[in-house]
């Protein structure tokens, strides 16, 4: 018999292998200069690119956790293939005749099915189960379709078929084409009982194919009303090549636009991913009979090419009804697997994508996703809303459920922003929901021992002896980001005549440490900056005015601390400062409505889309005014 391939034919079949267009397959990849190509690794998670590809020298590296080598060892390693598996895989797709020593010598080809057989079985499979469905018996299949809004052709785009009634169709086909009943068992396409037979009967069938095109599994939906099976939806059970935890049904014609758009689009089923790709949504894909993951989260930062330096965004669609809140409490607690922001896509009605196309058309689709929610304000949101937030004990246990959910949140960089937005839905001071959070981190999980982090979601009641929140802290008031906030504050009470009118366009909002609003808030009770400008008693007067002791201790301490110049502060000086100050609320304004850009609907708030356009254009060139103000008092 044959023995092992020949060093010849495996050099070859490296050669002609191009490493790019391997890789590719698995792997968003950039240009990265030189010829040469980065993208994010396949081999461990990570939030920059740090994995290369070096086609003129056939290799691969990822500088992130050490992996590399050539087109054969990253097949290998991808696919979890032995190496001659990956040899005759490559071979067969590029082309290359394998030669084999001669003699009865070692043979070195895998025991059992390889690969390449289980696919080319599933490739047989779908073509046959293609023709049945233009059958005088898949008659129903074809009104299901239809009742959908799929016509031939979309059945054709996507593969769809239809398994015979009979239980041995296509086994026998299978052995007809020369496939072995081991094959087309290990394949998963055929079961053996008292003999063997069709895994699908008398169902409509999607082909569940890999990125690269390969079908590997199929989804079968139920439409006859005396199938003896009463699940809706039978899927491929785990083999050699299928592994649901890692296949997304749709990744094969979504996975170029992913990478284009950097965005993927999550829905439930296969109809939903069809109706999407139709309507124009062709980033759309679905988990396959099993719940959306931490593994098929990482097949779509790979193809989105998600990472620290380009953010895009990954839009979940969910039923409004319980269980779609359940879905998103579930997609929040992976929200960290990804760099890009997340969001939520529901229809008020609580259509699916494909019931939502079938009574409204393609546009309604296409205005759904562009209607997205950030997914942390939909599942804060929905918990919040189980709370009257009109009776205070509503507003605690509110604020604890929520505080729950946030606490459990492993990127801690988020934590704040969620924290800011309980405050804002629940109606308490930020502080207090930050600190709600670090109770919630520390509180022991229910029947559990120590500070463990609580169950997402479980319902807890805290110790009755919990203590009251405690008294607001606030920020350091020598905190360098206030420097410019102290410092003019130390101008309007140390040197009110030299300042002068350069002020009449600050306002409390530029100041924003709370206790600096309040020493502003005192300048203003004293007639405003003018007013000192020959009062030889103005610093006790502003002082006299303050809110609270704390602004009191403040404005003594500006009274007498000295300028951050050695000499007397010059008109240069104080623009630097005053008009700085003006500068960086400008800044927060812009920052402010640009968030509530992406937020907004450009099709449906199309005017207040524009207006806000309108709004940062007038505060760009207000901002660059106060830069040559600055500018210009230096010269």
């Amino acid at each position: 018999m044959a023995g092992r391939i020949r060093e010849e034919s495996i050099q070859e079949v490296r050669e002609r292998s191009p490493i790019d267009e391997v890789v590719g397959q698995y792997v968003t990849l950039k240009g990265a200069g030189g010829g040469n190509f980065k993208g994010l690794c396949p081999f461990h998670d990570e939030k920059s690119p740090s994995f290369n590809v070096r086609p003129s020298h056939g290799t691969f590296h990822c500088f992130g956790c050490g992996e590399g080598g050539d087109v054969i060892s990253f097949v290998m390693k991808q696919d979890g293939l032995s190496f001659v598996e990956t040899v005759e895989r490559l071979a067969e797709r590029f082309s290359v005749e394998l030669k084999r020593e001669e003699g009865e010598g070692f043979d070195d080809r895998p025991r059992g099915p390889g690969r390449g057989k289980l696919v080319e079985a599933h490739r047989v499979a779908q073509e046959y189960y293609a023709e049945q469905l233009l059958t005088p018996e898949a008659q129903v299949a074809r009104q299901f379709l239809k009742e959908r809004g799929f016509d031939q052709d979309a059945a054709e785009t996507f593969g769809l078929g239809f398994a015979p009634r009979g239980g041995e169709d296509l086994f026998r086909h299978l052995r007809a084409r020369g496939f072995t009943q081991d094959e087309v068992v290990t394949a998963g396409l055929v079961a053996v009982g008292r003999s063997p037979y069709d895994r699908f009967r008398g169902r409509l069938l999607w082909p569940i194919r890999e990125a690269n095109g390969d079908t590997i599994g199929f989804g079968a939906r139920r439409i006859f009303d005396d199938d003896k099976i009463e699940a809706k939806y039978l899927n491929t059970a785990e083999t050699p090549i299928y592994k649901k935890s890692k296949v997304l049904y749709g990744i094969d014609l979504a996975r170029k636009e992913m990478g284009l758009a950097s965005q993927a689009v999550v829905v439930e089923g296969y109809t939903d991913v069809m109706a999407c790709h139709l309507a124009g949504v062709r980033t759309a894909v679905a988990s396959c009979g099993t719940a959306f993951g931490d593994d098929h989260a990482k097949v779509l930062r790979r193809y989105m090419a998600d990472h620290e330096e380009f953010r895009g965004e990954v839009i979940f669609t969910f039923d409004g009804d319980a269980a779609g809140q359940a879905a998103a409490i579930k997609a929040f607690g992976g929200d960290q697997n990804f760099v890009s922001q997340t969001y939520v896509a529901v229809e008020p009605d609580g259509l699916d994508p494909c019931d939502l196309r079938i009574k409204q058309g393609d546009a309604a689709v296409r205005e759904l996703v562009a209607r997205r929610q950030p997914l942390y304000r939909f599942v804060l949101a929905n918990v919040v809303s189980k709370y009257d937030l009109d009776r205070a004990d509503g507003r605690v246990d509110a604020l604890r459920e929520a505080a729950r959910l946030v606490s459990s949140v492993r990127d801690r960089s988020k934590v704040s922003a969620f924290a800011r937005e309980i405050a804002s839905m629940v109606g308490v001071e930020v502080e207090e929901a930050l600190a709600e959070v670090r109770r919630a981190a520390g509180r022991p999980a229910p029947g559990g021992r120590g500070a463990t982090a609580p169950e997402r979601g479980a319902a807890q009641e805290p110790p009755p002896d919990e203590p009251a929140p405690a008294r607001r802290q606030l920020p350091d008031l020598r905190d360098p980001k206030y420097t410019l906030e102290r410092e003019t504050l130390k101008l309007v009470i140390q040197h009110p005549m030299v300042i002068g009118r350069t002020t009449s366009d600050l306002a409390v909002d530029d100041f924003t440490h709370p206790t600096y609003a309040g020493v502003w808030s005192a300048v203003e009770a004293c007639g405003g900056v003018a007013a000192g400008s020959a009062d030889a008693g103005w610093s006790g007067k502003v002082r006299d005015a303050a809110g609270s002791p704390e602004v009191a201790s403040a404005i003594t301490e500006l009274t007498v601390e000295p300028l951050r110049t050695l000499k007397e502060p010059e008109a240069s000086y104080v623009a630097a400062h005053v008009f700085g100050l003006l500068e960086l609320t400008a800044l927060r304004r812009i920052a402010e409505i640009k968030s509530k850009l992406q937020r907004t609907n450009p099709i449906e708030q199309a005017e207040a889309f524009n207006r806000m356009f309108g709004d940062i254009a007038a505060l760009e060139a207000y901002r660059r005014q106060l830069r040559d103000l600055i500018v210009g008092s230096s010269r």
